[in-house]
Protein backbone atom coordinates (compact mmCIF):
# COMPACT_ATOMS: atom_id res chain seq x y z
CA UNK A 1 0.00 0.00 0.00
CA UNK A 2 0.50 3.18 -0.24
CA UNK A 3 -1.25 6.54 0.93
CA UNK A 4 -1.52 10.16 2.10
CA UNK A 5 -2.17 12.04 5.70
CA UNK A 6 -4.69 14.19 3.72
CA UNK A 7 -7.32 11.68 3.26
CA UNK A 8 -7.15 10.29 6.57
CA UNK A 9 -10.46 9.98 7.79
CA UNK A 10 -8.99 10.78 11.22
CA UNK A 11 -7.83 14.75 11.35
CA UNK A 12 -5.21 15.87 13.81
CA UNK A 13 -4.09 19.17 14.89
CA UNK A 14 -0.61 19.79 14.57
CA UNK A 15 0.38 20.47 18.35
CA UNK A 16 4.59 21.69 19.18
CA UNK A 17 6.65 18.71 19.16
CA UNK A 18 7.25 17.78 23.09
CA UNK A 19 10.55 17.43 24.32
CA UNK A 20 11.90 13.66 25.25
CA UNK A 21 12.06 14.87 28.90
CA UNK A 22 8.54 15.54 28.97
CA UNK A 23 7.35 12.81 26.91
CA UNK A 24 9.42 10.04 29.48
CA UNK A 25 7.71 11.33 32.43
CA UNK A 26 4.37 11.20 31.13
CA UNK A 27 5.03 8.03 29.77
CA UNK A 28 6.22 7.04 33.44
CA UNK A 29 3.16 8.65 34.98
CA UNK A 30 1.39 6.78 32.73
CA UNK A 31 3.07 3.13 33.59
CA UNK A 32 2.64 3.73 37.18
CA UNK A 33 -1.25 4.46 36.81
CA UNK A 34 -1.89 0.90 34.50
CA UNK A 35 0.74 -0.90 37.11
CA UNK A 36 -1.44 0.77 39.99
CA UNK A 37 -4.74 -0.56 38.46
CA UNK A 38 -3.26 -3.86 38.01
CA UNK A 39 -2.97 -4.23 41.39
CA UNK A 40 0.97 -3.24 41.19
CA UNK A 41 2.74 -0.74 42.98
CA UNK A 42 6.03 0.42 41.62
CA UNK A 43 9.08 -0.32 44.18
CA UNK A 44 10.93 2.87 45.11
CA UNK A 45 13.92 -0.07 45.20
CA UNK A 46 12.84 -0.95 41.85
CA UNK A 47 12.08 2.38 39.80
CA UNK A 48 10.13 2.35 36.25
CA UNK A 49 12.35 2.41 33.16
CA UNK A 50 10.98 4.33 30.45
CA UNK A 51 12.55 4.14 26.99
CA UNK A 52 12.03 7.20 24.08
CA UNK A 53 13.47 5.03 21.15
CA UNK A 54 15.42 6.63 18.91
CA UNK A 55 14.14 7.56 15.60
CA UNK A 56 10.83 6.52 16.23
CA UNK A 57 7.80 7.83 17.80
CA UNK A 58 7.57 4.41 19.89
CA UNK A 59 7.82 4.84 23.62
CA UNK A 60 7.89 1.88 25.94
CA UNK A 61 7.97 2.15 29.54
CA UNK A 62 8.50 -0.93 31.93
CA UNK A 63 7.34 -1.02 35.62
CA UNK A 64 8.22 -3.56 38.26
CA UNK A 65 6.31 -4.36 41.57
CA UNK A 66 7.10 -5.13 45.09
CA UNK A 67 7.17 -9.36 44.27
CA UNK A 68 8.76 -9.05 40.90
CA UNK A 69 5.77 -8.49 38.31
CA UNK A 70 6.94 -6.60 35.40
CA UNK A 71 4.28 -4.19 33.16
CA UNK A 72 5.29 -3.15 29.66
CA UNK A 73 3.15 -0.46 28.19
CA UNK A 74 4.34 0.65 24.75
CA UNK A 75 2.50 3.88 23.20
CA UNK A 76 3.07 4.73 19.57
CA UNK A 77 2.87 8.75 18.96
CA UNK A 78 3.18 10.85 15.74
CA UNK A 79 4.76 13.52 15.38
CA UNK A 80 1.18 15.56 15.80
CA UNK A 81 0.61 13.54 19.11
CA UNK A 82 -1.94 10.91 17.92
CA UNK A 83 -1.94 7.73 18.97
CA UNK A 84 -1.49 5.42 15.73
CA UNK A 85 -3.81 2.01 15.06
CA UNK A 86 -1.91 -1.15 15.96
CA UNK A 87 -4.29 -2.54 13.76
CA UNK A 88 -3.89 -0.81 10.44
CA UNK A 89 -1.32 -0.18 8.24
CA UNK A 90 1.50 1.07 8.76
CA UNK A 91 1.94 0.09 11.77
CA UNK A 92 -0.09 -3.20 11.72
CA UNK A 93 -2.83 -4.78 9.62
CA UNK A 94 -6.15 -4.65 8.98
CA UNK A 95 -9.00 -6.81 10.04
CA UNK A 96 -9.51 -8.39 6.40
CA UNK A 97 -5.86 -9.04 6.14
CA UNK A 98 -6.02 -11.18 9.79
CA UNK A 99 -8.15 -13.70 8.14
CA UNK A 100 -6.18 -14.48 5.82
CA UNK A 101 -3.70 -17.46 5.75
CA UNK A 102 -0.31 -16.13 7.62
CA UNK A 103 1.76 -16.21 4.40
CA UNK A 104 -0.35 -13.79 2.83
CA UNK A 105 -0.19 -11.65 5.93
CA UNK A 106 3.47 -11.34 5.22
CA UNK A 107 3.41 -9.63 2.64
CA UNK A 108 0.30 -7.03 3.54
CA UNK A 109 2.04 -5.07 6.67
CA UNK A 110 4.59 -2.56 6.35
CA UNK A 111 7.74 -4.78 5.86
CA UNK A 112 9.16 -6.75 2.97
CA UNK A 113 7.91 -10.00 2.14
CA UNK A 114 9.89 -12.74 3.90
CA UNK A 115 7.95 -15.97 3.89
CA UNK A 116 10.85 -19.52 3.87
CA UNK A 117 7.72 -21.27 4.29
CA UNK A 118 7.22 -20.18 0.04
CA UNK A 119 10.78 -20.04 -0.60
CA UNK A 120 10.77 -16.13 -0.36
CA UNK A 121 13.90 -14.84 1.54
CA UNK A 122 15.75 -12.30 -1.04
CA UNK A 123 16.13 -9.38 0.89
CA UNK A 124 14.51 -6.40 -0.89
CA UNK A 125 17.00 -3.78 0.53
CA UNK A 126 20.08 -5.02 -0.42
CA UNK A 127 21.28 -7.00 -2.63
CA UNK A 128 23.66 -9.92 -1.05
CA UNK A 129 27.43 -9.75 -2.25
CA UNK A 130 27.00 -13.20 -4.20
CA UNK A 131 24.39 -14.04 -6.79
CA UNK A 132 22.16 -16.74 -5.05
CA UNK A 133 22.03 -20.22 -7.11
CA UNK A 134 19.17 -19.57 -10.07
CA UNK A 135 20.44 -22.61 -12.01
CA UNK A 136 16.27 -23.86 -12.02
CA UNK A 137 14.65 -20.66 -12.05
CA UNK A 138 12.52 -20.31 -15.17
CA UNK A 139 12.15 -16.66 -15.91
CA UNK A 140 13.74 -14.11 -18.04
CA UNK A 141 15.31 -12.35 -15.24
CA UNK A 142 17.42 -15.44 -14.48
CA UNK A 143 18.02 -16.24 -17.91
CA UNK A 144 20.22 -13.22 -18.29
CA UNK A 145 22.33 -13.55 -15.15
CA UNK A 146 23.33 -17.24 -16.22
CA UNK A 147 24.29 -16.16 -19.43
CA UNK A 148 26.21 -13.35 -17.58
CA UNK A 149 26.28 -13.19 -13.78
CA UNK A 150 28.70 -10.00 -14.05
CA UNK A 151 25.49 -8.13 -14.76
CA UNK A 152 24.80 -8.60 -11.40
CA UNK A 153 27.77 -7.84 -9.50
CA UNK A 154 28.19 -4.39 -11.39
CA UNK A 155 24.43 -3.20 -10.81
CA UNK A 156 23.89 -4.88 -7.25
CA UNK A 157 24.76 -1.88 -5.22
CA UNK A 158 23.27 1.13 -7.60
CA UNK A 159 19.81 3.02 -6.99
CA UNK A 160 17.62 5.21 -8.46
CA UNK A 161 17.59 8.97 -7.59
CA UNK A 162 14.00 7.97 -5.55
CA UNK A 163 16.19 5.42 -3.69
CA UNK A 164 14.81 2.34 -5.37
CA UNK A 165 17.68 -0.52 -5.27
CA UNK A 166 18.44 -3.31 -7.80
CA UNK A 167 17.47 -6.02 -4.99
CA UNK A 168 14.09 -4.35 -4.53
CA UNK A 169 13.48 -5.23 -8.73
CA UNK A 170 14.86 -8.52 -8.49
CA UNK A 171 13.14 -10.51 -5.30
CA UNK A 172 10.64 -11.67 -6.84
CA UNK A 173 12.31 -13.12 -9.20
CA UNK A 174 14.88 -14.62 -7.08
CA UNK A 175 11.65 -16.13 -4.87
CA UNK A 176 9.39 -17.53 -7.60
CA UNK A 177 11.76 -20.02 -9.45
CA UNK A 178 9.04 -19.70 -12.65
CA UNK A 179 5.49 -20.17 -13.43
CA UNK A 180 4.25 -24.15 -13.67
CA UNK A 181 2.47 -23.38 -17.29
CA UNK A 182 3.74 -19.44 -18.31
CA UNK A 183 7.03 -18.31 -18.29
CA UNK A 184 7.37 -15.50 -16.29
CA UNK A 185 9.58 -11.88 -16.23
CA UNK A 186 11.28 -12.19 -13.01
CA UNK A 187 11.91 -8.48 -12.51
CA UNK A 188 9.62 -6.02 -11.94
CA UNK A 189 10.33 -1.54 -11.75
CA UNK A 190 10.23 0.09 -8.43
CA UNK A 191 10.34 3.39 -10.31
CA UNK A 192 10.30 5.04 -13.87
CA UNK A 193 13.95 5.39 -13.54
CA UNK A 194 14.75 1.83 -12.49
CA UNK A 195 14.73 0.99 -16.36
CA UNK A 196 17.40 3.28 -17.37
CA UNK A 197 19.91 2.96 -14.09
CA UNK A 198 19.34 -0.89 -14.10
CA UNK A 199 19.41 -0.95 -18.21
CA UNK A 200 22.12 -3.62 -18.46
CA UNK A 201 19.69 -5.86 -16.68
CA UNK A 202 16.17 -4.68 -17.80
CA UNK A 203 16.71 -4.01 -21.51
CA UNK A 204 17.21 -8.28 -22.42
CA UNK A 205 14.67 -9.02 -20.21
CA UNK A 206 12.62 -6.89 -22.41
CA UNK A 207 14.13 -8.26 -25.75
CA UNK A 208 13.31 -11.10 -24.22
CA UNK A 209 9.82 -11.13 -23.24
CA UNK A 210 9.05 -8.86 -26.56
CA UNK A 211 10.50 -10.57 -28.98
CA UNK A 212 13.96 -9.49 -29.81
CA UNK A 213 12.46 -5.47 -28.71
CA UNK A 214 16.02 -3.76 -29.50
CA UNK A 215 17.57 -1.07 -26.95
CA UNK A 216 16.89 1.56 -29.52
CA UNK A 217 13.63 0.60 -30.55
CA UNK A 218 10.97 3.34 -31.22
CA UNK A 219 7.35 2.34 -29.66
CA UNK A 220 4.30 3.35 -32.00
CA UNK A 221 0.99 4.49 -30.67
CA UNK A 222 -2.13 4.63 -32.86
CA UNK A 223 -5.64 4.59 -30.77
CA UNK A 224 -7.56 6.01 -33.45
CA UNK A 225 -10.56 3.48 -33.33
CA UNK A 226 -11.14 3.87 -37.64
CA UNK A 227 -8.30 1.78 -37.72
CA UNK A 228 -9.83 -1.54 -36.65
CA UNK A 229 -10.41 -4.27 -38.48
CA UNK A 230 -14.50 -4.08 -39.66
CA UNK A 231 -15.08 -8.08 -38.62
CA UNK A 232 -17.41 -9.73 -36.34
CA UNK A 233 -15.92 -11.76 -33.86
CA UNK A 234 -19.06 -14.09 -32.92
CA UNK A 235 -21.35 -13.42 -35.91
CA UNK A 236 -23.62 -16.07 -33.86
CA UNK A 237 -23.12 -14.28 -30.47
CA UNK A 238 -22.75 -17.90 -28.99
CA UNK A 239 -19.17 -18.11 -27.93
CA UNK A 240 -18.00 -14.80 -26.67
CA UNK A 241 -19.63 -14.17 -23.07
CA UNK A 242 -17.93 -10.90 -22.16
CA UNK A 243 -14.73 -8.56 -23.61
CA UNK A 244 -12.86 -6.04 -22.40
CA UNK A 245 -9.95 -3.84 -23.35
CA UNK A 246 -7.42 -2.50 -20.69
CA UNK A 247 -4.25 -0.80 -20.29
CA UNK A 248 -2.28 0.35 -17.32
CA UNK A 249 -0.94 3.48 -16.47
CA UNK A 250 1.44 5.43 -13.74
CA UNK A 251 1.40 8.83 -12.68
CA UNK A 252 4.99 10.35 -13.06
CA UNK A 253 6.89 11.75 -9.89
CA UNK A 254 5.76 8.62 -7.64
CA UNK A 255 7.39 5.54 -7.38
CA UNK A 256 5.49 2.34 -8.53
CA UNK A 257 3.42 -0.06 -6.25
CA UNK A 258 6.55 -2.28 -5.51
CA UNK A 259 8.59 0.63 -3.81
CA UNK A 260 6.07 3.68 -2.81
CA UNK A 261 5.62 4.44 0.08
CA UNK A 262 2.46 4.60 2.42
CA UNK A 263 1.96 7.90 2.11
CA UNK A 264 2.97 8.05 -1.37
CA UNK A 265 0.30 5.45 -2.56
CA UNK A 266 -2.60 7.73 -0.63
CA UNK A 267 -1.33 10.67 -2.18
CA UNK A 268 -1.42 8.88 -5.64
CA UNK A 269 -5.26 7.94 -4.53
CA UNK A 270 -6.39 11.51 -4.02
CA UNK A 271 -4.69 12.60 -7.07
CA UNK A 272 -5.96 10.08 -9.17
CA UNK A 273 -9.55 10.02 -7.84
CA UNK A 274 -9.46 14.36 -8.09
CA UNK A 275 -9.31 13.33 -11.67
CA UNK A 276 -11.89 10.86 -12.03
CA UNK A 277 -14.77 12.80 -10.73
CA UNK A 278 -14.35 15.30 -12.84
CA UNK A 279 -15.53 12.90 -15.52
CA UNK A 280 -18.78 13.52 -17.81
CA UNK A 281 -20.92 12.15 -19.98
CA UNK A 282 -21.07 8.01 -19.96
CA UNK A 283 -17.91 8.25 -18.32
CA UNK A 284 -19.31 9.99 -15.47
CA UNK A 285 -19.34 7.68 -12.02
CA UNK A 286 -18.25 6.98 -8.44
CA UNK A 287 -15.12 6.16 -6.75
CA UNK A 288 -15.33 2.83 -4.49
CA UNK A 289 -12.27 1.95 -2.18
CA UNK A 290 -11.78 -1.45 -1.04
CA UNK A 291 -13.62 -2.52 2.26
CA UNK A 292 -11.54 -1.64 5.41
CA UNK A 293 -9.27 1.11 3.53
CA UNK A 294 -9.33 4.53 5.59
CA UNK A 295 -7.73 6.38 2.97
CA UNK A 296 -10.68 8.00 1.41
CA UNK A 297 -12.30 10.67 3.96
CA UNK A 298 -15.84 10.73 2.00
CA UNK A 299 -15.94 6.94 2.76
CA UNK A 300 -13.76 6.45 5.96
CA UNK A 301 -14.11 2.45 6.05
CA UNK A 302 -14.14 1.97 2.27
CA UNK A 303 -17.15 -0.07 0.46
CA UNK A 304 -19.28 -2.02 2.17
CA UNK A 305 -18.44 -6.36 2.23
CA UNK A 306 -21.59 -6.80 -0.44
CA UNK A 307 -20.41 -4.57 -2.69
CA UNK A 308 -16.49 -5.28 -3.11
CA UNK A 309 -18.01 -9.27 -3.13
CA UNK A 310 -20.58 -8.09 -6.26
CA UNK A 311 -17.73 -6.37 -8.40
CA UNK A 312 -15.50 -9.25 -7.58
CA UNK A 313 -18.45 -11.69 -8.79
CA UNK A 314 -18.94 -9.60 -11.91
CA UNK A 315 -15.55 -9.89 -12.40
CA UNK A 316 -14.87 -6.08 -11.81
CA UNK A 317 -12.35 -6.18 -9.60
CA UNK A 318 -9.41 -7.35 -8.21
CA UNK A 319 -8.72 -9.95 -5.30
CA UNK A 320 -6.69 -9.32 -2.41
CA UNK A 321 -2.75 -10.25 -3.57
CA UNK A 322 -2.73 -13.38 -2.89
CA UNK A 323 0.48 -14.26 -5.22
CA UNK A 324 3.51 -14.93 -4.27
CA UNK A 325 4.61 -13.29 -7.70
CA UNK A 326 2.74 -10.31 -6.26
CA UNK A 327 3.13 -10.45 -2.35
CA UNK A 328 7.25 -11.08 -2.99
CA UNK A 329 7.24 -8.01 -5.33
CA UNK A 330 5.97 -5.25 -2.75
CA UNK A 331 2.59 -4.59 -4.02
CA UNK A 332 0.41 -5.88 -1.34
CA UNK A 333 2.15 -3.31 1.01
CA UNK A 334 -0.30 -1.89 3.94
CA UNK A 335 -3.33 -3.66 2.29
CA UNK A 336 -6.36 -2.59 1.72
CA UNK A 337 -5.35 1.08 2.16
CA UNK A 338 -5.52 3.51 -0.45
CA UNK A 339 -6.91 0.91 -2.89
CA UNK A 340 -9.86 0.72 -4.68
CA UNK A 341 -11.67 1.19 -7.58
CA UNK A 342 -13.36 4.21 -10.01
CA UNK A 343 -16.84 2.74 -12.14
CA UNK A 344 -19.23 4.59 -14.49
CA UNK A 345 -23.04 4.86 -14.03
CA UNK A 346 -23.22 1.75 -16.53
CA UNK A 347 -20.57 -0.19 -15.49
CA UNK A 348 -18.92 -0.88 -18.25
CA UNK A 349 -15.79 1.34 -17.53
CA UNK A 350 -13.46 0.41 -14.46
CA UNK A 351 -10.01 2.06 -13.54
CA UNK A 352 -8.02 -0.28 -10.55
CA UNK A 353 -6.42 2.26 -8.40
CA UNK A 354 -2.78 1.35 -6.71
CA UNK A 355 -3.19 -2.89 -7.70
CA UNK A 356 0.34 -3.80 -9.32
CA UNK A 357 0.01 -0.29 -11.09
CA UNK A 358 -1.01 3.14 -10.08
CA UNK A 359 -3.93 2.53 -12.59
CA UNK A 360 -5.62 0.00 -14.67
CA UNK A 361 -8.25 1.46 -16.97
CA UNK A 362 -10.69 -1.27 -18.29
CA UNK A 363 -13.40 -1.10 -20.90
CA UNK A 364 -15.61 -4.09 -21.33
CA UNK A 365 -19.12 -5.25 -22.02
CA UNK A 366 -21.23 -8.56 -22.53
CA UNK A 367 -20.71 -10.01 -26.28
CA UNK A 368 -18.00 -9.18 -29.00
CA UNK A 369 -18.57 -5.37 -29.38
CA UNK A 370 -14.80 -4.78 -29.46
CA UNK A 371 -15.30 -1.50 -31.14
CA UNK A 372 -17.91 0.33 -29.47
CA UNK A 373 -15.07 -1.13 -26.19
CA UNK A 374 -12.69 0.29 -27.73
CA UNK A 375 -14.23 3.45 -28.51
CA UNK A 376 -14.74 3.91 -24.88
CA UNK A 377 -11.40 2.91 -23.94
CA UNK A 378 -9.32 5.14 -26.52
CA UNK A 379 -11.75 8.07 -24.96
CA UNK A 380 -11.09 7.31 -21.31
CA UNK A 381 -7.10 7.46 -21.35
CA UNK A 382 -7.05 10.50 -23.22
CA UNK A 383 -9.93 12.05 -21.01
CA UNK A 384 -8.11 10.63 -18.07
CA UNK A 385 -4.29 12.01 -18.66
CA UNK A 386 -6.24 15.52 -19.86
CA UNK A 387 -7.95 15.83 -16.20
CA UNK A 388 -4.38 14.65 -14.80
CA UNK A 389 -2.55 16.86 -16.46
CA UNK A 390 -4.66 20.12 -15.34
CA UNK A 391 -3.43 18.93 -11.90
CA UNK A 392 -0.03 19.56 -13.01
CA UNK A 393 1.11 15.45 -13.06
CA UNK A 394 1.28 13.30 -16.18
CA UNK A 395 1.73 9.80 -16.66
CA UNK A 396 5.08 8.17 -17.27
CA UNK A 397 6.05 7.79 -21.08
CA UNK A 398 9.00 7.53 -23.47
CA UNK A 399 9.83 7.26 -27.41
CA UNK A 400 11.42 3.82 -26.45
CA UNK A 401 9.25 1.90 -24.17
CA UNK A 402 6.11 3.88 -24.65
CA UNK A 403 4.07 3.73 -21.11
CA UNK A 404 5.99 2.92 -17.96
CA UNK A 405 4.22 -0.09 -16.21
CA UNK A 406 5.74 -2.21 -13.20
CA UNK A 407 6.35 -5.10 -15.16
CA UNK A 408 8.42 -5.19 -18.15
CA UNK A 409 5.58 -7.15 -19.70
CA UNK A 410 3.11 -4.63 -19.80
CA UNK A 411 5.03 -2.07 -21.35
CA UNK A 412 4.33 0.06 -24.29
CA UNK A 413 0.44 0.39 -24.74
CA UNK A 414 0.10 -2.03 -21.90
CA UNK A 415 -2.72 -2.94 -23.65
CA UNK A 416 -4.80 -5.85 -23.35
CA UNK A 417 -8.02 -7.12 -25.44
CA UNK A 418 -9.22 -10.05 -24.13
CA UNK A 419 -12.54 -12.29 -24.47
CA UNK A 420 -13.75 -14.78 -22.14
CA UNK A 421 -14.98 -17.59 -24.69
CA UNK A 422 -16.62 -20.94 -24.35
CA UNK A 423 -14.49 -23.26 -26.67
CA UNK A 424 -14.75 -26.82 -25.66
CA UNK A 425 -13.64 -28.92 -28.81
CA UNK A 426 -10.49 -26.59 -29.80
CA UNK A 427 -9.28 -25.92 -26.46
CA UNK A 428 -9.32 -29.86 -25.93
CA UNK A 429 -5.98 -30.20 -28.03
CA UNK A 430 -2.80 -30.72 -26.62
CA UNK A 431 -1.40 -27.94 -28.56
CA UNK A 432 -4.27 -25.65 -28.02
CA UNK A 433 -1.52 -22.90 -26.05
CA UNK A 434 0.60 -23.25 -28.95
CA UNK A 435 -2.40 -22.50 -31.52
CA UNK A 436 -2.95 -19.38 -29.46
CA UNK A 437 0.88 -18.00 -29.63
CA UNK A 438 0.65 -18.95 -33.54
CA UNK A 439 -2.09 -16.39 -33.67
CA UNK A 440 -0.33 -14.00 -31.72
CA UNK A 441 -2.41 -14.36 -28.19
CA UNK A 442 -2.44 -16.03 -25.08
CA UNK A 443 -4.94 -18.68 -23.47
CA UNK A 444 -5.57 -18.11 -19.25
CA UNK A 445 -8.05 -20.00 -17.61
CA UNK A 446 -11.07 -18.74 -15.69
CA UNK A 447 -9.54 -17.02 -13.15
CA UNK A 448 -6.13 -15.79 -14.40
CA UNK A 449 -2.55 -16.26 -15.42
CA UNK A 450 -2.43 -19.28 -13.16
CA UNK A 451 -5.60 -20.84 -13.15
CA UNK A 452 -7.49 -23.72 -15.06
CA UNK A 453 -9.97 -24.06 -17.44
CA UNK A 454 -14.00 -24.57 -16.51
CA UNK A 455 -15.88 -26.25 -19.31
CA UNK A 456 -13.74 -25.13 -22.21
CA UNK A 457 -14.00 -21.08 -20.96
CA UNK A 458 -10.92 -19.72 -21.31
CA UNK A 459 -9.94 -16.08 -20.87
CA UNK A 460 -7.84 -14.97 -24.62
CA UNK A 461 -6.57 -12.02 -25.33
CA UNK A 462 -3.21 -10.71 -27.09
CA UNK A 463 0.43 -11.92 -26.24
CA UNK A 464 1.91 -8.62 -27.38
CA UNK A 465 2.55 -5.41 -25.24
CA UNK A 466 5.26 -3.89 -27.03
CA UNK A 467 6.78 -2.88 -30.54
CA UNK A 468 2.84 -2.40 -31.46
CA UNK A 469 0.09 0.07 -31.90
CA UNK A 470 -2.80 -0.07 -29.56
CA UNK A 471 -5.22 -0.73 -32.78
CA UNK A 472 -2.59 -3.21 -34.47
CA UNK A 473 -2.84 -5.04 -31.14
CA UNK A 474 -6.83 -5.43 -31.09
CA UNK A 475 -6.56 -6.17 -34.80
CA UNK A 476 -4.60 -9.55 -34.05
CA UNK A 477 -6.94 -10.00 -31.19
CA UNK A 478 -10.04 -9.46 -33.72
CA UNK A 479 -8.52 -11.60 -36.25
CA UNK A 480 -7.29 -14.50 -33.53
CA UNK A 481 -10.24 -15.02 -31.84
CA UNK A 482 -12.51 -14.87 -34.64
CA UNK A 483 -10.29 -17.59 -36.26
CA UNK A 484 -10.58 -19.78 -32.90
CA UNK A 485 -14.48 -19.50 -33.25
CA UNK A 486 -14.15 -20.48 -37.25
CA UNK A 487 -12.12 -23.52 -36.04
CA UNK A 488 -14.64 -24.34 -33.03
CA UNK A 489 -17.59 -24.26 -35.39
CA UNK A 490 -15.30 -26.78 -37.75
CA UNK A 491 -14.83 -29.42 -35.16
CA UNK A 492 -18.17 -29.29 -34.05
CA UNK A 493 -19.38 -30.31 -37.34
CA UNK A 494 -16.81 -33.30 -37.35
CA UNK A 495 -14.30 -31.49 -39.34
CA UNK A 496 -10.65 -32.16 -39.23
CA UNK A 497 -8.26 -28.41 -38.50
CA UNK A 498 -4.76 -29.70 -38.86
CA UNK A 499 -3.96 -27.55 -42.26
CA UNK A 500 -5.21 -24.17 -40.82
CA UNK A 501 -3.72 -25.01 -37.50
CA UNK A 502 0.17 -25.57 -39.23
CA UNK A 503 -1.06 -22.49 -41.92
CA UNK A 504 -2.10 -20.41 -39.02
CA UNK A 505 -0.14 -16.92 -37.73
CA UNK A 506 -1.12 -13.39 -36.28
CA UNK A 507 -2.65 -10.50 -38.25
CA UNK A 508 -0.43 -8.22 -39.80
CA UNK A 509 -0.89 -5.02 -41.91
Amino acid sequence: GRQYLGSSCFSFVPLPQPSAVFCVAMLARHAVAAGAAAGLVASARRPSRCQVVPNTTTSTCTAQAADGTVTTTTTTVTKFGSVVDKNYPPHGLSAGVRKLPMWIQLGCGDAEYMCPEKGATFPAEECPELLPDISKHSNFMAEVLRSDPTIYDRLRTKKTSMGVGLAKCVKTGFDNPGHPMIKTVGLVAGDEESYTVFKELFDPVISGRHGGYAPDAKHPTDMDPKNLLNVKIDPDNKYTLTTRCRTGRSVRGFRLPPACTFEERRELERVIVKGLMRLTGELKGQYLPLHGSRSHAPMPTGMSEDQEEDLRKRGNLFQEPDSTLLLSSGCGRHWPDARGIFHNEAKNFFVWINEEDHMRIVSMEKGDNVHAIFQRFATACSTVQEVLKEEGYDFMHNDHLGYILTCPSNLGTGLRAGTMAQLPLVSARKDFREICSKLGLQARGTAGVDSASVGGKWDISNADRLGKSETHLVNIFIHGVSTLIQWEQKLEKGENIDALVAAAQPWSP
